[in-house]
C-alpha cells in the first residue's frame, strides 16, 4: 500500500515546475486575450509605448485589482479621472486555464491525498502571488493629452501647459484581491471536480453542493458560448467587425451575464456621456446615453428592440434545464424541496457575483483655471450599477422554481436517471 502511494505521488505532476507552467499558461492566455481585444478596439495605436502597460492593466482589473488614475500636478491644470471595470472575458479565460491546470494532476487519480491537493494549491498560490506583483508593477504609464483647438486648447497654449494623464496599479490591493480571486477559482474547481481529494469531513459537503454548482457553472459557460456564436454571426454580417471582436475578447461575459439578470427581472442603472463607448451591443449604449441616470431593464430594452422580450423565456428554459441537470447529477433520488433550496442558493451567489463584477465606473475631466471640458469632448463619464437586493430576491425565486420544476421533470417517465 505504501509503495502504491509513493508511486502515485511520484506520478502526479504537482511539483514547482508544473505549478509554474500552470501559472504561466494562465497569465499568457489572459494576456493574449486582452492584447487581441485591445488591438481590435484600436489600442495598438497608443503613443509612447502605452500598449504593453495597458495590457498589464487589463490583467490587473481582470482579477479585481485596482488602478489609480492621476493627472498633471500643475497648479493651473486640474484633472480628475477614475476607472473601475472587470474585462470578464479575460477573467474567464484565466479562471478556466487555472482550473484545468489545478485539476489535471488528479484526473487520473495520481495524487490521492488531501495533503497532496493542499500542497499543490499552495505552490500555485505562491507563484501566482509573485506573478501578480510583476504584472502590477508593469501596469503603469503616462500619456500626453492634447487639449484640442477650442478655448481649453487656447488657454493651454497661452500658459504653456500640456496635460498628462497616467495610471498605475495599486500593488498591495491588487495582490490581495488577486490572491482572493485565485482562492475562489480553486475553491469552485474543488466543488465541481469530484477527483480532487478532500478531507473526510469535507467530502459529504461537496457531494451535497456539487450538482447545483456544476449545473450553474455549465449554465454560465453555455450562455457565453451562445453569446460568442451570436457575436460571430454579427461580425460576419454587419459592419465594424473589429468592434464586435473587441466585445467578445474583452467583455462578452459582461454582456451575456447582464442579460441573464435582466431576463430574471433585475434592474440596472447607468449613464454614458462623452467619448466613452460601452463594451456592449449598441442597444445598451442607446439606452444609457442620456442626460441623466437611465434605467436598464427589460422594459427599456424592448422599447428599443422588441426581440429582447424573448429573454425571460430563454432564461426560464435554461434554468429549468439547469434544475433538471442538478437533479440528475445528485447521488440520491431527487427531493424537490432540497433541489429548490440548493439551486436558489447557487443562483443567488451567481447573481451576486455578476452584480459585483459587472459594475463599471469611468470618468475623466480636464480643466484650466477652473474652465473644464471645453476641449472638444475630452471629458466624459460612464456608469453602470445593478439594484443588487431586488436582483438577489429574484434569483432566489427563480432558482427555487427552477430547482423544483427540474427535480419534478427528472422524475417523469423517460426522463429519469436510469431512463425508465
Amino acid at each position: 500500500m505504501s509503495t502504491s502511494n509513493r508511486a502515485g505521488r511520484a506520478a502526479a505532476p504537482t511539483g514547482w515546475v508544473h505549478a509554474l507552467v500552470t501559472v504561466v499558461a494562465a497569465l499568457a492566455s489572459m494576456a493574449a486575450t486582452a492584447a487581441l481585444g485591445l488591438w481590435a478596439a484600436g489600442a495598438d495605436g497608443l503613443p509612447d509605448g502605452g500598449f504593453g502597460p495597458v495590457v498589464a492593466a487589463a490583467l490587473v482589473t481582470a482579477v479585481g485589482g485596482a488602478l489609480e488614475l492621476s493627472g498633471d500636478a500643475d497648479v493651473l491644470l486640474g484633472t480628475s479621472a477614475g476607472l473601475t471595470v472587470m474585462p470578464l472575458s479575460v477573467t474567464l479565460v484565466g479562471a478556466l486555464v487555472l482550473a484545468a491546470g489545478f485539476r489535471r494532476p488528479f484526473a487520473s487519480g495520481g495524487a490521492a491525498g488531501a495533503g497532496d491537493a493542499a500542497l499543490w494549491a499552495g505552490r500555485i498560490a505562491v507563484l501566482w502571488l509573485l506573478a501578480l506583483i510583476g504584472v502590477a508593477f508593469a501596469a503603469r504609464h503616462t500619456f500626453d493629452v492634447p487639449l484640442g483647438g477650442d478655448t481649453l486648447g487656447a488657454l493651454g497654449d497661452l500658459l504653456g501647459i500640456a496635460p498628462r494623464v497616467g495610471f498605475r496599479a495599486d500593488v498591495p490591493l491588487t495582490v490581495f484581491v488577486g490572491v482572493v480571486w485565485l482562492a475562489g477559482v480553486l475553491l469552485l474547481t474543488v466543488l465541481v471536480s469530484p477527483r480532487v481529494p478532500l478531507p473526510g469531513r469535507a467530502a459529504p459537503v461537496r457531494a451535497s453542493v456539487r450538482p447545483a454548482a456544476e449545473a450553474l457553472v455549465l449554465l454560465l459557460l453555455g450562455q457565453v458560448v451562445i453569446g460568442a456564436a451570436v457575436a460571430l454571426v454579427v461580425a460576419a454580417t454587419r459592419d465594424r467587425p473589429a468592434e464586435t471582436l473587441a466585445v467578445v475578447l474583452l467583455g462578452l461575459p459582461n454582456v451575456v451575464w447582464l442579460g441573464l439578470t435582466v431576463g430574471l427581472g433585475a434592474t440596472w442603472h447607468g449613464h454614458v456621456q462623452g467619448p466613452f463607448d460601452l463594451p456592449m451591443p449598441h442597444v445598451l449604449d442607446q439606452v444609457l446615453r442620456t442626460p441623466d441616470i437611465a434605467t436598464l431593464d427589460l422594459g427599456t430594452l424592448t422599447g428599443h428592440d422588441g426581440r429582447w422580450a424573448w429573454l425571460p423565456v430563454v432564461e426560464a428554459v435554461l434554468l429549468v434545464l439547469t434544475g433538471r441537470l442538478t437533479a440528475l447529477r445528485s447521488p440520491a433520488p431527487p427531493r424537490p424541496w432540497r433541489h429548490a433550496v440548493h439551486l436558489a442558493a447557487g443562483l443567488l451567489f451567481a447573481v451576486l457575483t455578476i452584480c459585483l463584477t459587472g459594475r463599471i465606473t469611468a470618468y475623466l475631466s480636464l480643466s484650466v483655471l477652473g474652465i473644464g471640458d471645453l476641449g472638444g469632448g475630452l471629458g466624459g463619464e460612464l456608469l453602470l450599477r445593478a439594484d443588487v437586493w431586488p436582483a438577489l430576491g429574484l434569483a432566489v425565486l427563480w432558482g427555487a422554481a427552477a430547482g423544483l420544476l427540474g427535480a419534478l421533470a427528472a422524475r417523469l417517465p423517460g426522463l429519469s436517471r436510469d431512463g425508465r
